[in-house]
């Protein structure tokens, strides 16, 4: 039914329904089930999410070489101290994205959203801005299934993985994803969660996949929380009025293009950026020598 987030953003306007509305349809014809079969899907997927934001809030999960044991927890008991630079909000993203990853990093059970390595974003945005707003459970699942839709589109128009195209493919999109989802949860246009999803995306076009030991950890961990919050600002100028002059497809389009032109060290092999410096190392061959 869809290609493009040009088509998917035209279709929904046409009908003057919301994106999920299109992403629903197409699913039910692609997968060749009903509605509520879709709808019940995605809140399996939703409740995996919310278990892996919380998890690791309050309690400590075990990692490789314990390189990002405890993150989350230490960012959520700061988010409730009152005495934050960005506010309790913020800081609550953070540690959801946190947990998602150290839920990871422990070998617990997550959803990919659009990958592992990115797996803390969507759910810590749209689970708080639910929060936040006192959306309902349907709301905030029918826009995760709106932030699927154009994850959808860049995964057949371009790459979600950092091994092909850097963390901006992960990361990056996850991003997207998160504000274009934000902006339907708060009310905005499809022509907003497209603006958004763009924002995000342009935010950190370019940056490379360089995880510390070829874990998924460090930056990564990191970077589901710093992408959380480019999710939300993203959002907010879109919902703000905020237009951007280049279309969302040629923005994928060009994503991809500066993921092919990243050298092969800064694609996942550990072999450039942070994981290749004197104390990266270090820390690979303290990991790995003690796993022998």
């Amino acid at each position: 039914m869809y290609h493009s987030c040009r088509q998917l953003r035209e279709m929904a306007e046409a009908r003057n329904v919301p994106i999920h509305e299109i992403v629903i349809e197409n699913e039910m014809k692609n997968s060749n089930i009903g509605r509520e079969e879709v709808l019940e899907l995605m809140k399996g997927r939703y409740a995996i999410m919310r278990a892996s934001a919380e998890r690791a809030l309050e309690q400590p999960l075990p990692t490789e070489g314990g390189l990002i044991t405890g993150i989350a927890s230490n960012q959520y008991r700061y988010a409730r101290s009152g005495d934050t630079l960005c506010g309790s909000f913020l800081n609550t993203v953070m540690a959801r994205a946190l947990s998602g990853s150290e839920v990871n990093a422990s070998m617990g059970k997550i959803c990919a959203m659009p990958t592992a390595g990115s797996c803390g974003i969507v759910p810590a945005v749209l689970i708080s801005v639910g929060e936040e707003f006192s959306k309902t459970e349907e709301e905030v699942v029918n826009a995760l299934i709106t932030a699927s839709g154009v994850g959808a589109v860049v995964m057949e128009n371009a790459t979600v993985a950092g091994s092909e195209g850097g963390c901006q493919a992960e990361c990056g999109v996850a991003a997207a994803m998160a504000a274009a989802g934000a902006v339907e949860l708060k009310g905005g246009t499809p022509a907003m969660s497209m603006e958004a999803f763009s924002l995000a995306l342009i935010n950190i076009m370019g940056l490379v996949c360089d995880p510390v030991a070829g874990l998924v950890q460090i930056p990564c961990a990191q970077r589901n929380a710093s992408q959380a919050v480019n999710a939300l600002i993203s959002a907010d100028m879109a919902l703000g009025g905020a237009k951007f002059p280049i279309p969302t497809d040629e923005v994928i389009g060009a994503m991809y293009k500066v993921g092919k032109l990243l050298p092969v060290q800064l694609r996942e092999t550990a072999m450039g950026g942070i994981a290749a410096e004197e104390t990266g190392k270090k820390i690979e061959k303290e990991i790995f020598d003690l796993s022998k």
